[in-house]
């Protein structure tokens, strides 16, 4: 089940910086650069793509996320709240992620070592360690009663967090035995979801590496190659 969350929560943000260094260069609010820290791109796409969700950024801009805060001070959430107060309300085009970089690197020392990684793992342990860090147990229904069959109704126990919020969605499936016909249900609670981006086009790396030269794709093979030879 998906969740719906108003994106009108950052109506009350100055599009401006109280403070502008050039009058010709207006600085926009939640539009800002991060610094590079060293191969660190994958983790700087997931912290952009993070502070433009608006009810992740009204929940820690606000500071709700201090009082749900676990009694031990959670030092992931607290520097990721400070990185996105940094690109919300600062005035710099660019600022360090440094301090989200340490902290997480403390938890899980392989971000730490400067070279490229996965930027979905790393957005899967972003979302654990917020949601750890923010969670609030309470009981819920794992379902809408019009959803699934009665038998499938019950209470379940859930740890609840803005993450889960915004981000957990669940998969139902149906499986049908094709001899006796009975059918049973199987639920998987999921943060994030892969699907394939369908294209138009097929490219092969050959044809990719030809048309960075400049080269017309509608030519024969032998026309690429020999084009190809006589740049070099």
């Amino acid at each position: 089940m998906w969740h719906q969350h108003s994106t009108e929560c950052t109506d009350h943000y100055d599009p401006f910086p109280v403070n502008e260094a050039d009058e010709n260069r207006p600085h926009f609010q939640g539009v800002t650069g991060l610094r590079n820290l060293g191969n660190t791109c994958y983790m700087n796409a997931i912290l952009q793509c993070l502070c433009s969700i608006s009810p992740l950024v009204e929940y820690f801009l606000s500071g709700k996320y201090i009082t749900a805060l676990q009694k031990d001070c959670s030092e992931v959430a607290t520097a990721f709240a400070y990185v996105m107060t940094d690109m919300w309300l600062g005035d710099s085009d660019c600022v360090s992620p440094e301090i989200f970089w340490s902290a997480l690197g403390k938890l899980y020392p392989a971000f730490m070592k400067k070279t490229q990684q996965d930027a979905q793992e790393f957005l899967i342990y972003v979302l654990n360690e917020l949601h750890e860090t923010l969670k609030k147990y309470h009981r819920r229904r794992a379902y809408e009663k019009r959803s699934i069959p009665r038998f499938c109704r019950k209470m379940i126990a859930n740890e609840s967090s803005i993450i889960t919020r915004l981000f957990e969605g669940q998969l139902n499936y149906s499986i049908i035995c094709l001899k006796c016909e009975n059918c049973t249900y199987k639920n998987e609670v999921f943060t994030v979801l892969s699907l394939p981006i369908p294209s138009k086009y097929e490219c092969s790396l050959q044809l990719a590496a030809l048309a960075s030269l400049g080269l017309n794709l509608e030519k024969s093979t032998e026309d690429y190659i020999s084009a190809a030879l006589s740049k070099f």
